[in-house]
């Protein structure tokens, strides 16, 4: 990096821009819309200061080999570990990555744990990338307030996990795990009782949100009837009805799937108090979040008959590598579990398919690459979604403004003063609770004049981060 490019080191954690070889829509996009086209027929107008080979980016939990491509064809520096790591060796391996300077990109699945502790000690973090569905692994709250983006996919294997619950249904019914053990055993045992078909069988889909609402459309295509509860008034596909409370779905359905986000809102909302709600002989599915439902209370209800079958993807606790680590050591249930009839147990597979992990690794590594090299957030949990058209060679003397501040009042006043001497040739500003995200683009900008920029605005007292391409 030259000393130019160190200089002009634009927030109270030094961040990173790089020279874009796309426009703002990667063509290989797994998602629909990631922004603005640029219309212009010329190139887009590289961005620096910081050249690609600046940039380094830790992936943990062996990342689809689509999102590395994605990352390395940019140039950036890029580490890859197979495994997930706890959170002391973590703080120690992002100081490693790079010792003066620390990482500046983190990409996760579902087993990294980034706290507050982690990100604090990522002093350069820009952006976190991951890569799955659910980001209640990240402290989202920390992340916001210090400028951090955070992304994941919402999307790309929303399929994967519906196609599995189909699978488990079936199973479950047919006692197909258990038929199966038993011959791989040497048993021979040819049964009929207690098995059924799906066919007429009411499904509760408890979160009709992308999974959701794909397995309603393929368990209607199999003959079942559904029903769903949300906490939300959601339009319904095909003929599945809206229930108005959780105990309507519990008493109604033969089977009951979990589709819901982690958290307070939702620990052990499957309990004592819902199995006594279900029918008897009724069955659970879980594939959402392992503190969604109370597991010593499932053992207990599936040994008093009241529950026929289950089958569970996602625990409390889970291993942070593979291998013979799924024990009482890791969950004191974990024994009782494992003896009980018509169980399905998976370790959090429910994603785990070749379709999904590559549309993941390219919808998470092209929002990456939107973030890093122009300041793009669309996609983010986290911060304020704002985009601008790309700039174009036409356009040589440019920079884009990047301004995350606290949202109080008179900051856009202040920042125009100081981008008072420029012409604000496009200006977009958005807010997520108490942080807001500012982006503008301005012409008739000298290089010499990017430090005075970039002080002035670090000098605000409402400055979370500042960011300046060019």
């Amino acid at each position: 990096m030259s000393s130019f490019a160190k200089d002009i080191s634009i927030s109270s954690r030094p961040s990173v821009s790089t020279s874009p070889v796309l426009t703002f829509v990667s063509q290989g996009s797994f998602s629909g819309y990631s922004g603005p086209r640029s219309y212009s027929s010329l190139p887009p107008k590289p961005l620096k200061p910081f050249d690609h080979s600046d940039v380094k980016i830790l992936l943990l939990e062996n990342v689809n080999q689509s999102g590395k491509d994605i990352l390395t064809a940019q140039g950036y520096q890029v580490e890859c570990l197979k495994t997930s790591l706890p959170e002391d060796q973590l703080v120690e391996k992002i100081r490693q990555v790079c010792p003066n300077e620390d990482v500046h990109v983190i990409g996760i699945r579902s087993k990294t744990k980034l706290t507050a502790k982690v990100l604090r000690e990522a002093k350069n973090l820009l952006v976190v990338g991951c890569f799955c569905i659910g980001t209640n692994q990240v402290d989202l709250d920390y992340a916001a307030h210090h400028g951090i983006a955070v992304f994941n996919s919402p999307f790309a294997n929303s399929r994967s996990v519906a196609e599995l619950v189909v699978g488990e249904i079936i199973s479950l019914a047919r006692q197909l795990g258990d038929r199966s053990n038993e011959l791989h055993a040497g048993t021979w045992n040819k049964v009929s009782s207690k098995c059924w078909e799906i066919r007429g069988k009411t499904l509760g889909i408890i979160g009709y949100g992308h999974i959701g609402s794909q397995l309603s459309v393929l368990a209607e295509a199999m003959g079942m009837n559904v029903i769903y509860y949300d906490v939300v008034n959601l339009m319904a596909l095909g003929t599945a009805n809206q229930v108005p409370t959780l105990n309507d779905l519990l008493n109604q359905a033969d089977f009951i799937t979990l589709h819901v986000p982690g958290g307070d809102d939702t620990a052990n909302m499957i309990s004592t108090a819902q199995f006594e709600q279900m029918k008897t002989g009724s069955y659970l599915i879980n594939a959402s979040r392992g503190t969604v439902v109370d597991i010593p209370a499932l053992i207990k209800a599936m040994r008093t008959g009241k529950i026929a079958g289950a089958a569970i993807d996602v625990y409390p606790n889970e291993p942070v590598a593979n291998g013979p680590y799924f024990n009482s050591e890791l969950n004191t249930w974990a024994e009782d579990l494992r003896t009980l009839s018509n169980i399905i147990l998976t370790p959090h597979i429910g994603g785990s398919t070749e379709e999904a992990q590559r549309a993941i690794g390219v919808e998470v590594g092209d929002a990456l690459v939107r973030y890093i090299n122009q300041g793009i957030t669309l996609g983010s949990v986290n911060l304020p979604e704002v985009s601008l058209r790309a700039l174009t060679l036409e356009e040589p003397n440019y920079a884009r403004v990047i301004y995350i501040h606290h949202n109080v009042p008179g900051v856009l006043r202040k920042v125009n003063e100081i981008l008072g001497d420029h012409n604000v040739e496009k200006q977009l500003s958005d807010s997520r609770g108490d942080v807001a995200y500012l982006m503008a683009d301005i012409n008739d900008v000298k290089a010499s004049e990017i430090k005075d920029i970039t002080d002035s605005l670090n000098s605000l007292s409402s400055r979370i981060m500042t960011r300046v391409l060019f």
